[in-house]
């Protein structure tokens, strides 16, 4: 996968949702997402709203590692 792709994933997933993603590899994920759809939500479930809109891809290990940074607009 790449950067694109999986930011493309996330934005698509989570609504009024901004996504940057960053990769040396294209295994190792670094993204940073900001959503009002967070607002509320437990950092977990905030996280786990992002895994969400992966699909499949860690547990076939197109996308190998995700270190998550989570954001509201506020």
């Amino acid at each position: 996968m790449t950067p694109v792709e999986v930011k493309q994933l996330i934005e698509s997933g989570i609504e009024n949702c901004e996504a940057n993603v960053e990769s040396e590899d294209n295994r190792h994920f670094q993204a940073t997402v900001v959503s009002s759809a967070f607002t509320g939500q437990s950092l977990v479930k905030q996280h786990q709203m992002v895994y969400a809109t992966l699909g499949n891809a860690m547990q076939t290990d197109e996308l190998h590692a995700l270190a998550l940074t989570t954001k509201t607009p506020a």
